[in-house]
């Protein structure tokens, strides 16, 4: 049996139509099942069950429509990029890792704040 792709990501035989779209990157559960919908393409069907016209179909709606995958990402990082120039307050904490929505920073957010060796904390408390 061969596989199925759709715009570069392997589609799982035994999944739902209205859930193989969910694995491209900026496509949620939403988009998908408005897809499947304005097609006409039952949501429960399996992806082995769906013709290859069926799903060329999902592709090109997704293409045509929607902005995913690299594309996406590249969009993101350039917004990103536009504000650190200007000085915006969220260019700067991108800049400097740390939260931009106004979550605490004395504890937590340690996923996103730099991290410092206990060598550097040590050496910096000591300059102060």
């Amino acid at each position: 049996m061969s596989h199925l792709f759709l715009l570069g990501t392997r589609l799982l035989p035994n999944e739902q139509v209205r859930i193989a779209p969910t694995k491209i990157y900026g496509i949620g559960p939403k988009e998908a099942t408005r897809v499947c919908s304005r097609l006409g393409i039952s949501e429960n069907i399996k992806v082995n069950e769906s013709t290859k016209y069926q799903i060329d179909q999902i592709e090109r709606i997704i293409g045509q429509n929607y902005v995913v995958r690299w594309e996406l990402k590249r969009v993101k990082r350039a917004d990103i990029e536009r504000l650190i120039p200007i000085s915006r307050y969220r260019g700067i904490r991108h800049q400097d890792g740390l939260p931009l929505r106004g979550q605490r920073t004395h504890t937590n957010a340690r996923t996103c704040r730099p991290f410092k060796s206990i060598k550097q904390r040590s050496i910096r408390k000591h300059l102060t």
